[in-house]
C-alpha cells in the first residue's frame, strides 16, 4: 500500500520524513522517495525503488538542509516499479514536487494532451501528470492554490466532450 509522509515546521525534513517512511515499512512497498525545498530554494528529490534501505543507502546519510517536505512509499498502479516511476514526481521546471495516492483513470489523455503543448514526461506515472498540470495552470495562475485549483476543475471534462489540460 502507498503511504505519505509530510513536513512543515522549523528542523530539516529529510531525517522526519525518512523516519516517516521508515515507520509505514510494514504496509508493503515496491518505492520510496522524498522531496524536500532547500534553503537554497531549489527542490531536492531522490527516489528509489525497492525497499527504503535503498533510499537511504543511496543518500548515505547526505541530504540537503531545508523544509517544509514530503515522502512516499509506493504500490504501482502505473508504470513499472523502478526509480523513474517511483514518487515524488516534477513538472518539467524542477520547481514543482508532489506525491500521490489513487488512480487516475484518463491520465493517458491528459498525458497526451500535455505532451502535444511541450511537456516532456519522465515517468510512465499517472501521478506525474498532475505535476505538469500544475505548471500548466501557474503560468496563467501565478498562485500555487489557484493553479491547484484550476487543475482540479479542469479535470471534469467540458459540455462538448473535451477535456481541459
Amino acid at each position: 500500500m502507498c503511504g505519505i509522509v509530510g513536513y512543515v515546521g522549523p528542523r530539516d525534513a529529510a531525517p522526519i520524513l525518512l523516519e516517516g517512511l521508515r515507520r509505514l515499512e510494514y504496509r508493503g512497498y515496491d518505492s520510496a522517495g522524498i522531496a524536500v525545498l532547500t534553503d537554497t530554494g531549489t527542490v531536492f528529490v531522490e527516489k528509489r525503488a525497492g525497499k527504503l534501505q535503498n533510499l537511504t543507502d543511496h543518500l548515505n546519510g547526505s541530504t540537503p538542509a531545508g523544509h517544509p517536505g514530503i515522502a512516499h512509499t509506493r504500490w504501482a498502479t502505473h508504470g513499472a516499479p523502478n526509480d523513474l516511476n517511483a514518487h515524488p514526481h516534477a513538472d518539467c521546471t524542477g520547481k514543482l514536487a508532489l506525491i500521490h495516492n489513487g488512480i487516475i483513470e484518463n491520465y493517458a489523455e491528459i498525458r497526451d494532451r500535455l505532451a502535444a503543448s511541450g511537456h516532456t514526461f519522465t515517468s510512465e506515472t499517472d501521478t506525474e501528470c498532475i505535476a505538469h498540470r500544475i505548471h500548466h495552470h501557474l503560468k496563467t495562475q501565478p498562485k500555487l492554490f489557484d493553479a491547484v485549483r484550476a487543475t482540479v476543475a479542469a479535470s471534469s471534462h467540458n459540455h462538448d466532450g473535451s477535456l481541459d489540460i
